[in-house]
């Protein structure tokens, strides 16, 4: 696994972190009624290594992953579990959202 895209951004309440796979980044997958819009405006941020990702994460309020090696980096913070991972198109995808 390598590097992935990673975008934080902040709210008053939240810290949102997208995480994407390099190669999907501007991808536009249909499935049936599913639209997976990998946009860059929204996941394009800093190409990071797996571990400034981890790192970087427990930080987070919301994070939204796409693709394999982002969710699996989901899986590995302790974020995700595998059965809340859905596939669009054959891309995994999963999000996370702490309720306090």
């Amino acid at each position: 696994m390598g590097e992935v895209y990673v975008k934080v951004r902040k709210t008053e309440n939240d810290i949102l972190i997208t995480v994407c796979d390099c190669d999907i980044l501007g991808k536009k997958v249909v499935d049936g009624k599913l639209v997976l819009n990998v946009s860059k405006e929204f996941y394009e941020g800093e190409k990071m290594s797996k571990e400034a990702t981890l790192d970087i994460l427990k930080k987070a309020t919301i994070a939204l992953f796409v693709g394999k090696t982002a969710v699996e980096y989901g899986i590995e913070a302790g974020l995700i579990h595998r059965d809340a991972i859905i596939e669009i198109g054959g891309i995994p995808h999963a999000q996370f959202v702490m309720i306090i």
